[in-house]
């Protein structure tokens, strides 16, 4: 709690008027992802009627967008028993289900879908892999969010980003030498 206090620069008193304990702070964190998940779903949910696929295009491009912002179990965050945590996933959950359902009734969307795979999905897309640039990140992740929406499409497909090239993947992945020769 101490180093939560220092990092939001304010003092530890400050903190524990507003969350009486460490439960009470990660529920609250997990607690305003989820709601940021369910506003971004909702957004999405809005297109759904007349362009599904986009929609779920939308939900993903925004968890990507905003993955700086979520700290959530499904991608390494903190795990709560909170009941408004639970209400939120529930709610998440029907929203992405409601999208799909209108992708399926217009056939753009395999029937096998569900909403488990669309949070799944993202929270795969919004852990870039460590060591890369943001923009190296952002990229891969949009290049796998094209993935998953052809996956999700009958009979469809698109063009993908270009992908970094090895060297540039590699290149961050070594340390640098620091040592002076």
């Amino acid at each position: 709690m101490d180093e939560i206090a220092r990092r939001a620069g304010v003092n530890i008193a400050t903190l524990y008027r507003r969350f009486p304990d460490r439960d009470a702070l990660i529920a609250q964190v997990v607690v305003d992802g989820l709601s940021l998940v369910l506003d971004t779903a909702r957004t999405a949910a809005e297109t759904a009627r007349t362009d599904p696929l986009s929609a779920v295009g939308s939900f993903l491009q925004g968890m990507i967008d905003n993955r700086e912002l979520l700290s959530l179990p499904l991608i390494g965050g903190p795990m709560t028993n909170d009941p408004h945590a639970r209400d939120l996933q529930q709610h998440i959950a029907a929203t992405l289900e409601g999208i799909l359902a209108a992708g399926r009734s217009r056939k753009v969307i395999r029937r096998d879908i569900t909403a488990v795979d669309l949070i799944a999905t993202a929270a795969l897309i919004c852990r870039p892999l460590p060591l890369l640039p943001p923009e190296q990140a952002a990229t891969l992740a949009t290049r796998h969010l094209c993935v998953f929406l052809d996956g999700l499409r009958p009979d469809h497909t698109r063009d993908l980003p270009s992908p970094p090239t090895h060297e540039e993947m590699t290149a961050h992945l070594v340390a640098e030498d620091t040592t002076a020769r």
